[in-house]
């Protein structure tokens, strides 16, 4: 029989405890992942308590009440906390989402809270996002022309307009890239559902020119094609768009162009 040994600082032990708000009748525990690699420590989860009658409604509003009140070492990332920027994405009671948008009252029992998954960790909450940035770059996501600039703007009807629905609302949270099998296994060559939707909102944008240039920089056996229609990603995507259907118009039109 195989017998596989983990790494020893791959397991993730019992944390802290941390003490329950006294007089409160309205507690939530809330199981935090945590990581510092400067202490050469283990990954750790720690239990912290919050009164609900003194915290805002959102998964966020827990975190930034703990990191205020009882814990200021916890490490998150946020921004605007209205769902629009994506600084907030994490795992969220085994579910990629916005913590900004996640009501705590969604989650039953302790809200368990880890980073994105299959991505290094900085620290505590905070995934290194660096390949997942250079994977955006690559598939150039700016407008691309060879006609002369015209004097005031690109002009686009409203019928090629509306293609961009579904498409250019992406946050680059990375949470349906980072619910990908494929992502998860492949990541160091396939784009992963969020890049490729940006790839998409360019390719079907009418006043944009390089179209052949754009499929032939995904024309390759992993960049586009390990996608599998999992559905993952459609399905952990805040904002209800459906990367798994751009990938499909991708593929559609790499065919098209055979023809």
């Amino acid at each position: 029989m195989v017998q596989l040994t983990l790494p020893k600082n791959s397991t993730i032990n019992e944390g802290k405890a941390w003490p329950r708000p006294a007089g409160s009748n309205n507690v939530r525990e809330f199981r935090i992942y945590r990581w510092n690699p400067d202490d050469g420590a283990n990954p750790h989860v720690d239990s912290y308590f919050v009164d609900l009658d003194d915290c805002g409604p959102m998964v966020l509003d827990a975190l930034i009440k703990i990191k205020n009140e009882v814990d200021p070492s916890l490490t998150f990332r946020r921004s605007c906390r209205e769902g629009i920027c994506g600084s907030c994405a994490m795992n969220i009671d085994g579910s990629n989402t916005l913590a900004c948008t996640k009501g705590i009252e969604d989650v039953k029992g302790a809200v368990k809270i880890y980073p994105l998954p299959h991505m290094e960790v900085i620290k505590d909450l905070v995934p290194d996002l660096t390949h997942f940035y250079a994977q955006h770059r690559s598939i150039e996501p700016w407008l691309k022309t060879a006609t002369p600039v015209p004097e005031k703007e690109w002009l686009q009807s409203h019928a090629d307009r509306e293609k961009l629905d579904g498409l250019y609302e992406c946050i680059l949270c990375a949470c349906c890239s980072t619910s990908c099998p494929s992502y998860w296994w492949t990541g160091d060559r396939y784009l992963g559902p969020a890049v490729l939707l940006q790839a998409y909102r360019w390719l079907i944008d009418s006043r944009d020119e390089a179209t052949g240039d754009r499929l032939d920089n995904l024309e390759d056996p992993f960049r586009l094609y390990r996608c599998h229609t999992i559905m993952n990603c459609a399905q952990t995507c805040p904002k209800g768009l459906n990367p798994a259907k751009a990938i499909a118009e991708i593929k559609k039109m790499m065919v098209e162009r055979r023809v």
